[in-house]
């Protein structure tokens, strides 16, 4: 992964813009001042810097994560599916941006077992990825993509490890801050209220664990 980060994915003002938006505008209101939030595959921050919450945990393969995050985030370099830093029955909000499509099926199998673990009675994974059905013609443009998911295969990869569907919204993003369309907060609020989605290629799946499944 050496120089993958400057090549592919560099530090950029819009995509700071982006999330910061996101998180007031969206996500926000599934976060609860008082809740446990994990961000897995974390990258630069954006989305763990920005989210409200009482404690903050982040996990990435990449140790240079480290030195984008705040003061307040608890960061551990290594494996989204080995989340043995996190105590069982602790974290009420999962968090994925583009990351499953970056690992192996076993890996993410493994990694929704220790979500499972981790999570409390009633919380959730939230999953947000490109979605193949919509970008096939520029999914491996990224040269890390192993993994090919859509809104329908991964909902219904979810449905076979125990969980239900809270929210699944096929055309959710862009795919890229590099698209055609301008980064600004008010334009960005206005893209998610519009029923119509221009060059929305990428998911959003938010899964929580059927009842029989739930911890005590």
């Amino acid at each position: 992964m050496r120089g993958y980060h400057d090549v592919r994915v560099p530090v950029d003002e819009r995509r700071q813009i982006l999330w910061r938006t996101l998180c007031d505008a969206y996500f926000q209101r599934l976060v609860s001042a008082g809740d446990t939030v994990l961000e897995l595959g974390c990258g630069y921050g954006d989305f763990i810097n920005n989210i409200q919450c009482a404690i903050k945990i982040a996990v990435d393969s990449w140790p240079g994560a480290a030195a984008h995050l705040n003061p307040e985030v608890r960061f551990s370099a290594g494996s989204v599916s080995d989340l043995r830093g996190v105590a069982d029955r602790s974290v009420d909000f999962v968090f994925a941006s583009n990351v499953f499509e970056h690992v192996s099926r076993d890996e993410f199998l493994q990694c929704l077992k220790e979500v499972r673990r981790v999570l409390r009675q009633d919380g959730t994974i939230n999953i947000l990825q490109p979605n193949y059905r919509f970008c096939y013609d520029e999914y491996f443009d990224d040269y890390t993509h192993i993994s090919i998911y859509s809104d329908r295969s991964l909902c219904d990869l979810l449905r076979v490890e125990g969980w239900n569907i809270v929210e699944n919204k096929p055309r959710f993003l862009p795919l890229t801050v590099k698209s055609r369309l301008p980064v600004s907060a008010p334009l960005i609020r206005l893209y998610l209220a519009s029923p119509v989605k221009p060059l929305a290629k990428q998911m959003f799946v938010r899964a929580r664990l059927s009842e029989d499944l739930q911890p005590e």
